[in-house]
């Protein structure tokens, strides 16, 4: 039987920083979405506004809106550019993950294929093994025969073969 991968508790723990960076880039990517459905939220806001204005106090408060407004967009769209350079860190932290797991796993599988390689010359070689004990054994057989027959030459009566006729009757 072959001997395990010894790299198996690093592959394990490779495996755990993969599956802890892909949930950092989930989350990231979570928050990303959040803050662009927030700006497309406060630009529709913006976008609908009173048809009329109807004196200067209402066109004073539709300036001060839309100048809130724009001010809150800015702030969304660095929020929003705040949230895409977190998700691009998260991206390339479970990038780095994943090369580290990968290297790992081809190891792991190179083990694997040289163990069961070992696992069926160790197999052949025990066949090899029986086979070549049958082979002395038969061999040995044969040999005590043949000398047990040259011993005792008109003791038993050897067994010759069998003639079979032939069409025609001729011998």
């Amino acid at each position: 039987m072959a001997r395990a991968f010894s790299l198996l508790g690093l592959l394990r723990l490779r495996h755990a920083q993969q599956d802890q960076a892909a949930g950092h880039l989930a989350e990231a990517n979570d928050r990303l979405r959040d803050a662009a459905d927030r700006r497309l939220a406060a630009k529709r806001t913006l976008d609908d506004g009173p048809a009329q204005v109807t004196d200067a106090a209402m066109l004073s408060a539709i300036a001060a809106s839309r100048a809130s407004s724009r001010a809150m967009l800015a702030e969304l769209d660095a929020v929003a550019a705040r949230r895409r350079a977190e998700a691009d860190e998260a991206q390339t932290a479970f990038g780095a993950a994943r090369r580290a797991a990968i290297g790992l796993e081809k190891l792991e599988a190179a083990h694997t294929v040289e163990a069961a390689a070992e696992d069926l010359r160790t197999e052949q070689a025990a066949l090899d093994e029986i086979a070549g004990q049958s082979w002395r054994v038969r061999q040995a057989e044969a040999a005590a025969s043949s000398t047990a027959a040259a011993a005792d030459p008109a003791g038993t009566p050897t067994q010759t073969p069998t003639q079979t006729p032939t069409p025609g009757g001729a011998p």
